[in-house]
């Protein structure tokens, strides 16, 4: 069944408010719907259930789309999605090659409720300078490049 934009908005928000409310995670819903609008799969955030930092709901939401679809690739699919995507969902989103997102709440939003989302946005602008948030530092470059020229020479599917 196709729904429009409000209808579809309206799922991932009834979703996020379920399991928020059972303290699952924060206020953050999402879900991934074909080129017809049908919803293939429906998520929330589960970070705090899963005791999983990764576990948001734009990310459930596109793991359990590409178990349903069988799929890594989610090409023509698009993401609806309680508030504007974290840079971990945005990473997830792009590597899924989902084109199009619908987000209802925007960064300052999360913010004023107490979610950090700014500070990554911050730390990635300023090229990884701060230590006091993250030290990366490379090491044994030429080591971990072998692995990557092996991989190569396989000519392996890329994605």
């Amino acid at each position: 069944m196709s729904k429009d934009h409000k209808a579809l908005m309206d799922l991932a928000v009834s979703e996020a408010r379920k399991t928020m409310n059972l303290n699952y995670g924060g206020p953050f819903g999402a879900l991934v719907v074909n080129q017809n609008n049908e919803v293939i799969a429906i998520a929330s955030n589960t970070v705090l259930k899963d005791h999983d930092p990764t576990a948001h709901a734009e990310i459930n939401a596109i793991r359990k789309a590409t178990k349903a679809l069988n799929t890594h690739d989610l090409s023509g699919c698009t993401l609806y999605t309680t508030a504007y995507p974290c840079p971990m969902c945005l990473g997830a989103i792009i590597w899924s090659n989902i084109k199009k997102v619908y987000y209802g709440c925007v960064e300052s939003d999360a913010d004023e409720i107490g979610f950090r989302d700014d500070f990554i946005y911050k730390f990635i602008e300023n090229k990884r300078s701060d230590l006091n948030i993250l030290d990366l530092e490379e090491k044994e470059r030429e080591t971990c490049l072998t692995l990557f020229k092996e991989y190569q020479e396989k000519e392996k599917e890329l994605y």
